[in-house]
This record gives structure tokens, sequence and C-alpha cells, in this order.
């Protein structure tokens, strides 16, 4: 039974340092998953990143036009909670109405003045 002890104490000083240095086949296995969980998701992030590129002049387009027209609507609307959801009319039309439950409404002394539409 001593000599089992014996050898038991000289083997487990090597077992943990030995671990230590190199990865847990649990680590490996992590690691291996996430790499081909990479390597599957290259090919859609590339195709996301063409269609990106695809749109953006649309969406520049879009902002240089309606952003001006934005900044005045939300100048002079005092709370966007204040609004009812919009009616859109058969003839196109949008009308927002404000709420029945509002606070009165105030007028901003300036709306800006933006000219660029």
């Amino acid at each position: 039974m001593k000599p089992l002890a014996l050898a038991l104490l000289l083997i487990l000083p090597f077992g943990p340092a030995q671990a230590e240095d190199s990865p847990s086949l649990m680590e490996e296995g992590a690691k291996l998953f996430f790499q081909g969980l990479l390597d599957q998701m290259d090919p859609a992030l590339d195709d996301l990143r063409g269609l990106a590129d695809q749109i953006e002049p649309t969406l520049q387009d879009f902002a240089d036009k309606m952003g001006p027209a934005f900044i005045r609507l939300m100048a002079a609307v005092d709370d966007i909670a204040n609004y009812d959801m919009p009616e859109f009319l058969p003839n196109g039309d949008i009308i927002i109405r404000r709420s029945p439950d509002a606070p009165p409404f105030t007028p901003p002394a300036q709306t800006p003045e933006i000219t660029d539409l």
C-alpha cells in the first residue's frame, strides 16, 4: 500500500501542470465550433455588405430630400406622444391629429427656415 501511495504522490504534481499548459478538450471543441460557425457566416456577411453598398445611395438620397422636412416637422411638434396615429385618406393625404387628452398646444416662437426642398 505504501509503494502505491508513494507513486501517486510522485505523479500528482506533474498531472495538473501539464493540463494547464495545453487546452482542454472542451476548450478545443468550443474553439472548433465557433471557428466553424464563423466560416459558415462569412458568405452571409459578405452578401449583407453587398446589399448595404447597393442601398446606400438610395438611403442617402432619401435623407437629403426628407431630412430638412423632418427637421421642420419635429420643430413644429411639441411631443410626438401628444398625437394620434396617422390617418391615410383615399386621396393620398395623411392627417396626424392631436390627441384629445393632450395638453394645450403652444406653437414654437420660430420654425427653422430650410429652403433646400
